[in-house]
């Protein structure tokens, strides 16, 4: 555990530096062309998807640290993953990375309040994640700061940014592999009774994500092609970060178990719905832009 806690972040940090890459300030400053569709995103993310999540904790009754592990996928925000999936599907590509910039920034906040909920609730350990001043910095460490290099990156040398972002990629996916892998392999006594207390449980909260991510922005009036974008946003959460956190501060693989067994599924289910969604007829509700 100890060199996957500290190999992760690593990993963590250079997604997060590839992500930065390829934002800009007016990506953030694109929330007041899509202000219903951003906000009904965010809400649905911030505090909709945590509150099914519970519901499904409690109803599949997980022991203690699954459950907070289940509790920290739900808070974790989008993943990057969401912007591939977008433009494959017919989203608005332009409203996902806005969605993952401002998610990337308030997860500093709302993760370690949902995980320290969390922690208390099903009692697990006397550790804490967000009222510890060293560790919020170490979420901070590994999320906002390699976002702001990598922007900065871009700002500075927009050419060497755009030929740095596949490479970025594969080196983060690559370390990325490695160390989950040998998180598994620790954890490969108990991994088939980890599958079968999880599989389930992260399939129904994958295909819920999906659901709540285009249902809601369409029933508020949210165009499709916003919709589909929100789908993939709020139906893709940031399982790395998740597998970070239970790893390295937390000091959990337990925790990380429900995170790696969704890192996968996901990649089924968002391509399930991506189809599904592309295959419709329907149309359009009027544009909130």
């Amino acid at each position: 555990m100890a060199l996957a806690g500290t190999l992760l972040p690593i990993a963590l940090a250079i997604i997060m530096f590839g992500l930065g890459l390829s934002l800009t300030i007016s990506d953030f400053r694109r929330v007041v062309v899509y202000p219903k569709a951003t906000v009904v995103a965010l809400g649905c993310q911030i505090l909709v998807l945590p509150a099914i999540c519970f519901g499904l904790v409690v109803l599949f009754d997980l022991p203690s640290a699954l459950a907070v592990g289940m509790m920290l996928l739900a808070a974790s925000p989008g993943g990057t993953t969401a912007n591939l999936y977008s433009h494959l599907f017919g989203g608005d590509v332009a409203l996902n990375v806005t969605l993952t910039a401002i998610n990337s920034v308030l997860a500093v906040v709302t993760l370690p309040l949902v995980t320290n909920l969390s922690l208390s609730y099903f009692e697990v350990g006397s550790g804490t994640l967000g009222l510890q001043f060293d560790k919020s910095l170490q979420v901070m460490a590994i999320v906002l700061v390699p976002v702001a290099v990598g922007m900065a990156v871009r700002a500075r040398a927009r050419s060497f940014a755009e030929r740095m972002n596949t490479p970025v990629k594969i080196a983060s996916a690559v370390i990325l592999a490695l160390v989950i892998a040998g998180a598994l392999l620790q954890e490969l006594d108990n991994l088939s009774g980890y599958i079968q207390s999880v599989g389930l449980i992260t399939l129904v909260f994958s295909v819920i994500s999906l659901i709540v991510g285009y249902w809601a922005p369409r029933l508020a009036g949210v165009e499709r092609g916003q919709a589909v974008a929100s789908c993939m946003e709020i139906g893709i959460h940031n399982a790395t970060l998740s597998i970070a956190v239970a790893l390295s501060l937390l000091n959990s693989s337990q925790m990380a178990v429900p995170a790696a067994t969704y890192g996968v599924l996901m990649f089924f289910t968002a391509a399930a719905a991506g189809f599904l969604l592309r295959s419709r007829t329907t149309e359009p509700m009027p544009s909130d832009r």
